[in-house]
């Protein structure tokens, strides 16, 4: 509980001191901190409706970002999650055109699971090179999100290039609406039903079963699973295939809901901003929703920023660069306020 309370303070204190400093440069680049400060708060919690445009960013950064905590328990650094999100995006919309006039019922489980594997694919390979010859895998997922960046170019101006596109931006056919999972807003009962069961699926897998805590185990001490017979290339390997499924699933369900396309491009920071949510919420299952509520809520306000504030809403980037910088460090003055030290990831708390 004590590490619980400290990794929350903590957290809520580094992501002040972000919004802190970005007010600062932003009031001296000629722009008003307050109006700032104000748009940002306005635009992700306190207007109208606020709350439903939350939720359709949250979501989907929800599911990605618990396979983001999932490899990072494990002491796996997949920083790939862009790249297995488009695949997953990628594999849904090849599979939506094999399933054209399929039955609905039929057609949308088969496009979701097509999703959730053509992430796990795009994790299964950089997870074998590093199990099997130690190859470092910030690098190989990195170089992922690249070839699978130019990969999606390839096939929106290609093999699934909609002919009838104005072309200005590659993109895929429409899905059919029948297999549509929610309209352009992003926000229906199915997705937050998934969000749910992942969410729930993923708690009990970290917490309650045995596979969960040698996890955490090979996090914190590899050498020490070794010596209890545990095999840290399998934790590897699955923590890989899990968190490249899960992101896969959120491309699936941005392609089958609010985008209704695959668009090259589209969305390009959702797996860093994934990786973030994993490490401001300490790769807790509980605290990576909360924290994807918030980060949501951030990418609603980037909408109001050039109305309110004048800002571009590339500011919202700078936001959550800020935030990333200050998360990550290590302020010994912070960890004596709160009386404790920082925990590691493979201590992470629920």
């Amino acid at each position: 509980m004590r590490d619980s309370l400290f990794t929350v303070g903590r957290s809520l204190i580094f992501v002040a001191l972000a919004l802190g400093l970005c007010a600062g440069v932003f009031q001296m680049a000629g722009y008003s901190a307050p109006d700032m400060l104000w748009s940002v708060a306005e635009g992700a919690f306190l207007r109208d409706g606020a709350i439903v445009q939350d939720l359709r960013w949250a979501l989907p950064l929800f599911i990605t970002a618990v396979g983001v905590s999932i490899s990072f328990r494990a002491g796996f650094f997949n920083i790939g999650a862009q790249g297995q999100f488009y695949l997953g995006a990628i594999a849904s919309a090849f599979a939506a055109e094999f399933l054209r006039g399929s039955p609905a019922f039929a057609a949308i489980p088969l496009i979701l699971l097509a999703g959730v594997v053509g992430g796990a694919l795009w994790g299964l390979w950089p997870g074998l090179l590093r199990v099997r010859s130690g190859t470092d895998e910030v690098i190989t997922t990195l170089m992922g999100n690249f070839l699978a960046t130019l990969l999606l170019l390839y096939v929106t101006s290609g093999p699934l290039k909609d002919p009838s596109g104005s072309g200005q931006q590659a993109s895929t056919r429409p899905l059919d609406p029948a297999y549509r999972i929610s309209d352009s807003l992003g926000l229906s009962p199915t997705i937050i039903a998934i969000a749910l069961i992942i969410g729930l699926v993923m708690w009990l897998l970290v917490n309650r079963t045995a596979f969960g805590i040698l996890a955490g185990l090979a996090g914190r001490n590899g050498t020490m699973l070794t010596w209890q017979g545990g095999q840290l290339w399998r934790f590897g390997l699955s923590s890989f295939v899990l968190s490249g499924a899960l992101a896969g699933l959120a491309g699936a369900i941005e392609f089958m809901g609010p985008n209704g396309r695959v668009v090259s491009g589209f969305l390009p920071a959702h797996g860093f901003t994934a990786i973030l949510i994993a490490l401001v919420a300490n790769l807790s299952i509980v605290g990576t929703a909360v924290t994807a509520l918030f980060f949501g809520g951030l990418a609603s306000a980037a909408l109001y920023l050039p109305v309110m504030a004048g800002l571009p809403a590339s500011a919202i980037d700078i936001i959550n660069a800020a935030i990333a910088l200050f998360i990550t460090a290590r302020s010994k003055f912070i960890d004596r306020l709160f009386g404790s030290r920082a925990p590691d990831a493979g201590g992470a708390s629920k």
